[in-house]
């Protein structure tokens, strides 16, 4: 792997998408090496997703030598493939990529206005293509819209809505570049990707031939044209065009499949689908973790996502500490062992969100449904239907997408469902949309939920247990992204609540109600308070929802009642406190995470600004204690 040079480098000529019209083939095959050395070179530094990038390097060139950003307007689905974008559109800077003050690891309106789509949630952009395509059109605004999207986003019910709207218009400069590598995390899944394998590896090519004749002849003028001009292309007419019948029949031009890694051979296929001048479907294979053996060479994710690592091995800097997710790959897998009703569930993240280890040992019981949270819920409602007790095992900011399928096809019927959401609370690094901090406030409009939110080792394997034992109403299981705590012991149970630091009285100033991942903080910031003469008792209900009742109890010898929690304050747990004890009339004053939409940091810096670390909680729990001193 080479070094890569700015002062001599191709890529540092590129400062706005028009510099590569300037670069010769030779060029831009240089160009796309350097690309790759840069992306190794810096990623391993700082961490941020790999593998993707690495795949889209020819792909990424040739659309912005083709279109004209942001005059045509090019949407990344998902958006973690976007780092070739941001170096073509004059973003060079990867130093703190991910970290404040940095580039956000996904494209950003901030950042450049060749950027539209921000959200890191999959399956959107081909919605987004059909109104930005329409208001265009409605406009006369003649430019293009371009959706860029990988076949494991295609697996989500979303696409297939945005491509049934836009197959239907015949009038609009619209078009869909499906960047298929055969996986999303892991290999893509279902009928989808089986066909895709279908025409990856055809080998009919006189029926290929036949076939492109046929549809290009009947596009009239246009058509003709491109068939004359597709006898001087280097991959010809038979290796452009396969037998398919899929996305014809919707009723969506297609053209493909191409060689993603091919800058001229794609480059001469999106002009082509230009010139159809209607909606189109473009259909490029690229290699996941190109141009890097360590990421060819791994079969689970081929390094879709990595921490700082070593260049040479790709292996971590750090490994790894054993962590929240390894405990529950451990324990659910125990559980299956014990009872045979139990059944995984994942939207393409088989390993991320640890169910690998049980789909090892039970491959029957264990299933992928691709990018479709919504159909994880909604099946499990039926497999919970049918006797079993499915666990459904997410990262908890995708659990927003599939809220109507947890109200209304799980809550309404009552349904035997365990949800495990990985990643609860704030994230960090990955920006807005990655940070799960809405599911509390989801989970509690949501009747005969239970929700339990464990703070180390021992509570995470009790909770799991506890959940898939519930077979009339469905619980959750929350937890946070990263290495576990050191053990936080319980010193005595009251009324089903947890009390691990208290004085030895039993009036104390403030009644500390700690939740999940934060009951560390809230324990050091309460001991820390001790020789000031502070009376804090911390409490940890464990079950969330609905509120353990114990906790009136333990509010009577308590002057005021802070509730600290990894999740959006409003409609939240400390909401549900301040209402279980409004016949006290006692002050309850909430903590948590505001109303917005957080820019990508540090959990421990935003945590810090939110004034939930230690300090913050501290600084909270001295003014709380002096204002009921001197009421």
């Amino acid at each position: 792997m080479q070094s890569y040079d700015p002062a001599s480098s191709l890529l540092g000529r590129i400062g706005a998408p028009s510099d590569l019209h300037t670069l010769t083939p030779s060029e831009l095959v240089d160009l796309s090496a350097e690309i790759r050395s840069f992306l190794i070179e810096s990623v391993s530094k700082t961490g941020g997703h790999l593998g993707p990038n690495l795949g889209v390097v020819e792909l990424t060139i040739a659309l912005h030598r083709v279109f004209d950003s942001p005059r045509d307007t090019l949407i990344f689905d998902t958006g973690h493939q976007a780092y070739v974008h941001k170096l073509l559109t004059g973003r060079k800077d990867f130093s703190k990529l991910r970290s404040r003050e940095g580039l956000s690891g996904y494209p950003s309106r901030a950042e450049s206005v060749h950027d539209v789509l921000e959200s890191s949630h999959a399956s959107a952009s081909i919605a987004w293509a059909d109104g930005i395509s329409w208001e265009k059109r409605r406009c006369g605004d003649e430019s293009w819209t371009v959706a860029i999207i990988g076949d494991g986003a295609l697996t989500g019910g979303m696409a297939w809505e945005g491509l049934n709207r836009i197959a239907a218009s015949t009038k609009r400069r619209v078009m869909v570049v499906m960047n298929d590598n055969g996986r999303s995390y892991a290999p893509t899944i279902g009928g989808l990707a089986h066909h895709l394998d279908t025409i990856r590896t055809s080998e009919n090519y006189e029926k290929a031939l036949a076939w492109g004749k046929r549809k290009l002849l009947s596009m009239g003028e246009p058509g003709r044209v491109a068939f004359d001009a597709l006898h001087g292309l280097k991959t010809g007419l038979k290796d452009i065009f396969v037998p398919q019948v899929m996305f014809e029949d919707l009723g969506l031009k297609y053209l493909g499949p191409v060689d993603g890694h091919d800058i001229i051979a794609v480059e001469d296929l999106l002009r082509l689908a230009q010139g159809l001048q209607e909606p189109v479907l473009v259909h490029v294979i690229t290699q996941k973790g190109r141009g890097y053996v360590p990421a060819e060479q791994n079969t689970a994710d081929r390094l879709h996502a990595v921490g700082p690592i070593h260049p040479e091995t790709g292996l971590p800097i750090v490994p790894e500490r054993f962590g929240w997710t390894s405990v529950f790959a451990e324990e659910i897998t125990d559980l299956a062992r014990k009872n045979s009703q139990i059944v995984g569930i994942t939207a393409a993240m088989m390993e991320p969100v640890g169910l690998a280890l049980m789909k090892k040992e039970f491959p029957e019981r264990v299933i992928d449904v691709g990018i479709a949270e919504q159909e994880a819920l909604a099946a499990a409602a039926g497999m919970a239907y049918e006797g079993a007790h499915p666990v459904v095992a997410l990262y908890a900011t995708f659990l927003n997408r599939a809220f109507d399928q947890l109200l209304m096809d799980v809550g309404l019927h009552r349904a035997g469902v365990t949800l495990v959401l990985d990643r609860a609370g704030i994230t960090g690094a990955d920006g807005a949309s990655h940070n799960g901090v809405w599911d509390i406030a989801m989970c509690q409009i949501v009747p005969g939920v239970e929700l339990f939110a464990p703070r180390d080792e021992a509570r995470l394997r009790d909770c799991l247990r506890r959940a898939v034992e519930i077979e009339d109403h469905p619980s959750v299981v929350r937890y946070r992204k990263g290495a576990l705590p050191e053990p936080i012991p319980c010193l005595r149970r009251f009324n089903g609540v947890e009390v691990v630091c208290e004085p030895d009285e039993f009036d104390v100033d403030v009644l500390l109600v700690a939740t999940g991942s934060l009951v560390p903080e809230c324990v050091a910031a309460a001991r820390a308070l001790e020789s000031e003469g502070v009376r804090v008792r911390v409490v940890d209900p464990v079950r969330l929802l609905p509120v353990e009742a114990g906790l009136a109890d333990l509010a009577l010898g308590a002057a005021v009642v802070l509730t600290v929690e990894d999740g959006i304050v409003e409609g939240g747990f400390g909401w549900a406190v301040r209402e279980l004890l409004a016949d006290q009339g006692k002050p309850v004053v909430c903590a948590g995470v505001p109303k917005a939409f957080l820019a990508h940091a540090e959990r421990s810096e935003i945590l810090a600004d939110l004034g939930l670390d230690s300090a913050g909680i501290q600084a909270r729990l001295f003014a709380l204690s002096s204002h009921t001193a001197s009421r």
